[in-house]
């Protein structure tokens, strides 16, 4: 049997920055992770300053003890503060 949860991570740096983020910060309060599986990514431009977020989503699939039947689907979002440089403009994708 195993347990679903989807989490979102965001990294101002890449997806795949932001997906590690995610599974990180999810492996800090559960455990037994099994499978990490890209659903979804986007990009949110911030407003002032036009800051790339990266933000990936995850579907998690982490085993329970057997004999119990859950099935529960819940959002962790964690932002990861600003690092170093950003991205360089060859580096964005086209918009």
């Amino acid at each position: 049997m195993y347990r679903v949860i989807d989490v979102i991570g965001t990294s101002t740096q890449f997806w795949e920055d932001a997906a590690t983020t995610a599974v990180k910060t999810a492996s800090e309060t559960l455990r037994d992770l099994r499978v990490a599986e890209v659903v979804e990514q986007d990009l949110h431009i911030e407003e002032e300053g036009g800051e790339i977020i990266f933000r990936t989503k995850l579907r998690l699939s982490l085993g329970t003890r057997s004999g119990t039947r859950t099935y529960t689907r819940r959002t962790i979002s964690q932002r990861v503060s600003p690092g170093p440089p950003r991205v360089p403009p060859e580096h964005r994708p086209a918009l």
